[in-house]
């Protein structure tokens, strides 16, 4: 495929770590979302970006892995390792990359994570993310949004007598405008270049950058909190309304 420095061709694989265990809600990768199963989204956002010589999907869950082959995924394996509460998203990209190559004799110059629980994020994004990629000379790249109206500027702490204590205090004495932008990374789609991140064992590797996505592409769903969020976004995108 296309892309990178003065139009190298390059192989990319998508990854999409997707394990059966989730705690705070049961089931999160496969549930019903509008129709069809939360992976279901991200996997075809995969697909129709064109980006990919392979859509993978790494998951210790057999209900998982038949629902992502019938979504055009493939799962080449059974994840045997990092697959319990400890394992984070970059230990199981690494580990993939590293079990694709061992097991199936395939190589990828490019790696991006895309997390399951983010089916707001569109192919649109994933293009553009990875445009960006190509176009810089970092190895690591992060996805992340702006905060709006939650500002972490004016977070504040409460104690047992809900007395606040801020957080920043210089931020109480500034005017809003006179803060810098703050960003916050989300899951929706993590790119690095395989032999780094392999080596590295992160995507936070050496001087990693945060590449911004809309804020409603960038909610991932963790909790149901997270999951009534996510509708509503899906239900004013539907409806064409910003």
């Amino acid at each position: 495929m296309e892309g990178g420095p003065h139009g190298k061709k390059m192989k990319r694989v998508a990854i999409i770590p997707a394990r059966g265990g989730s705690k705070r809600i049961p089931k999160k990768n496969i549930m019903d979302f509008f129709g069809k199963p939360m992976i279901a989204y991200t996997i075809e956002a995969a697909i129709v970006s064109q980006l990919f010589d392979s859509v993978i999907v790494s998951t210790d869950d057999e209900k998982i892995a038949a629902v992502a082959l019938e979504y055009g995924a493939e799962v080449p394996f059974m994840r045997d390792e990092h697959a319990d509460d400890h394992a984070n998203v970059s230990q199981v990209v690494a580990y993939t990359l590293g079990k694709l190559q061992q097991d199936l004799g395939k190589t990828y110059d490019t790696a991006c994570m895309l997390m399951a629980n983010c089916p707001i994020r569109s192919s649109e994004d994933i293009i553009n993310a990875m445009q960006i990629f190509d176009d810089s000379e970092t190895k690591f790249q992060i996805s992340a949004f702006e905060y709006g109206w939650m500002n972490p500027w004016w977070a504040h702490k409460l104690d047992e007598q809900n007395k606040a204590t801020p957080v920043f205090e210089k931020a109480t004495k500034s005017r809003s405008q006179d803060l810098s932008d703050l960003y916050c990374p989300t899951g929706a789609i993590w790119i690095a270049e395989s032999e780094a991140l392999v080596k590295s064992k992160t995507f936070y590797g050496p001087e990693f950058t945060f590449c911004a996505v809309d804020w409603k592409s960038a909610v991932d769903i963790d909790d149901y909190k997270d999951l009534d969020m996510a509708k509503a976004i899906f239900l004013l995108k539907k409806n064409r309304i910003d």
